[in-house]
């Protein structure tokens, strides 16, 4: 599968990809002499972009999207493309780290509530043992003044780690990422959200049949309904609705950069 190709869903470029292709992206990356920085699309990414256009250039500006939910790979798939599955951040951010310890590539967790990131830190090395963690912070969630950009900045900086793992909510972490990509002495950058509350066990993912099936939205539901039922139960209608109109050729869509 070529990672290459890109489907065009409601303007925004998700790419054609796997997990194998996806890790050798990511990992190719870091040997550029560039700033790179790689997302995730969900419906709720989609439709932010919707009203969003900063938040849509910027998404559509990285070096790889990938599908993170089941209703934007079965649009791809309406589309022509050939997805047959998802590209979800969590995983996507475990097949990296086991990926990169022959290579003794280095990592940084930077995002979530107080102490994610440490635990976080901790739990990949003790699934994948060899991994280089570089350091972990969780960031004050108020506006950052200038002077503690300049402090986190320096401090990422001074780490010279690989990767640069990105847990803040959505679009506050892409709007991060375009404001400081050119200030980061850090080849590849990725924003993989709830990867951090998994991961670190704050919250506890859905059963593998849930995911295989669809259903993974349905249990993250039940765990935080106050905080999630906007995304279910809004975004998702509205993406089928969108959709079926880009589907019908009712409505095109330009992915703009």
């Amino acid at each position: 599968m070529n990672h290459y190709r890109k489907a065009n869903i409601l303007g925004v470029a998700v790419d054609v990809t796997n997990y194998d292709s996806a890790v050798k992206k990511v990992l190719s990356l870091i040997k550029e002499d560039e700033h790179h920085y790689i997302c995730v699309a969900s419906t709720q990414d989609i439709i932010i972009a919707q009203r969003d256009v900063k938040f849509k250039r910027i998404v559509n500006n990285a070096d790889l999207v990938t599908a993170d939910g089941w209703p934007v790979v079965w649009a791809m798939e309406l589309s022509g493309m050939e997805q047959r599955g998802r590209v979800t951040g969590p995983d996507l951010m475990l097949e990296v780290c086991k990926e990169s310890i022959n290579k003794r590539y280095s990592h940084y967790f930077f995002g979530g509530a107080p102490g994610v990131p440490e635990l976080l830190s901790k739990k990949p090395g003790q699934k994948y043992p060899g991994l280089i963690v570089k350091g972990a912070f969780s960031p004050p969630f108020k506006e950052i003044i200038t002077q503690e950009s300049e402090e986190i900045l320096k401090m990422l900086n001074s780490s010279k780690a690989d990767i640069l793992w990105i847990g803040l909510s959505t679009p506050k972490q892409q709007y991060w990422i375009e404001s400081n990509l050119d200030k980061i002495n850090i080849p590849v950058v990725f924003a993989v959200g709830a990867a951090f509350d998994f991961h670190s066990g704050r919250i506890k993912r859905a059963p593998v049949w849930m995911q295989k099936y669809g259903l993974e939205w349905f249990y993250r539901l039940c765990q935080e309904p106050k905080r999630l039922w906007k995304r279910y139960f809004i975004f998702l209608p509205k993406f089928a609705f969108l959709f079926a109109g880009q589907l019908l050729k009712l409505k095109h869509y330009d992915i703009e950069k």
